[in-house]
């Protein structure tokens, strides 16, 4: 078997795991070569239900080395840089975050934590050349390193710098691939009519570590829709994350998984209201909601 054969079946393995429904998305794994991104080998993977599990506290990280690129095409995470824990990612559950995103040949998408820019060049894939991706990273090195990864595509422009200060514009979607504790304003005004933001909300389990679930907001015409993507643990999104959010929100999450109420999520509400049974994250300026869509009477 060559690359491409391992390639190709990575790519279908993804698509079953993930239960994809995009088949340019599908297509894209093919394409992109991993080992492109990661370095020189040996490189080093790990399962990411082992990966997840040690981040939890449960057992202690352990990592295979490899110097076979075929190694790398399997639903691993592949260490980017072990002393601050930064992995590549685990392909399915990125693959489920992107295709909750709906990319059409031709949008504009902001992908914030791209890292070494793996998941921004299959974003990339399904724009096309008439689209475009702005990525952006909070550690230089690994922006730098996104940058050169990234240079044959003319649609990508990569970034250093605070997520919390970033401007990415108008965008038809953001993936945003670091854990928050709320919804950053600026990233629901730089949605157009139509555009789709898939954001983790979670608690933070260690100091780089957060639990909690990928949300998907839609902009529709009246407001905003919101669904839940799937559960995660994410490295925590630093300046983008509210400490005094913590507590409250651990014992709403907490109630929520309980109840099963995580997964009837349907708007995020903007107007003024005080928290109640609906309310399943209530933070300042926004609430996940599982009421339907409430006209935009923004708080103040």
């Amino acid at each position: 078997m060559t690359l491409d054969d391992y390639r190709r079946f990575y790519a279908e393995e993804i698509e079953q795991v993930a239960g994809l429904t995009s088949p340019a998305l599908v297509e894209a794994f093919a394409r992109v070569p991993r080992e492109k991104f990661l370095g020189p080998p040996p490189w080093q993977f790990a399962s990411a239900e082992a990966r997840a599990m040690a981040a939890a506290g449960l057992i202690q990280a352990t990592y295979r080395i490899t110097s076979e690129p075929r190694h790398l095409y399997h639903n691993v995470v592949v260490s980017v840089d072990r002393a601050k824990d930064i992995n590549n990612g685990q392909p399915s559950g990125l693959a489920t975050w992107i295709n909750a995103l709906d990319l059409k040949n031709g949008d504009r998408v902001y992908h914030m934590g791209c890292g070494v820019g793996y998941y921004t060049a299959i974003m990339a894939e399904m724009v096309g050349p008439g689209g475009s991706v702005v990525a952006l990273d909070a550690q230089p090195d690994l922006a730098a390193r996104a940058r050169e990864n990234l240079i044959g595509y003319t649609q990508v422009v990569v970034h250093a710098g605070d997520g919390a200060a970033f401007d990415p514009e108008p965008c038809d979607a953001m993936l945003i691939n670091a854990g928050v504790t709320h919804p950053h304003m600026l990233w629901l005004e730089r949605l157009r009519e139509g555009g789709r933001l898939a954001m983790p909300l979670t608690i933070a389990s260690s100091p780089t570590i957060g639990q909690g679930m990928m949300v998907k907001i839609v902009r529709e015409a009246a407001g905003f829709s919101a669904s839940t993507v799937s559960l995660l643990a994410i490295l925590n999104g630093g300046s983008l994350r509210d400490p005094e959010l913590e507590a409250p929100l651990r014992q709403t999450l907490a109630k929520a998984l309980g109840t099963g109420a995580i997964f009837k999520l349907k708007s995020l509400r903007r107007d003024a209201h005080e928290p109640d049974e609906s309310c399943l994250w209530h933070t300042p300026g926004a609430c996940l909601s599982t009421n339907t869509i409430i006209s935009e009477d923004i708080w103040t």
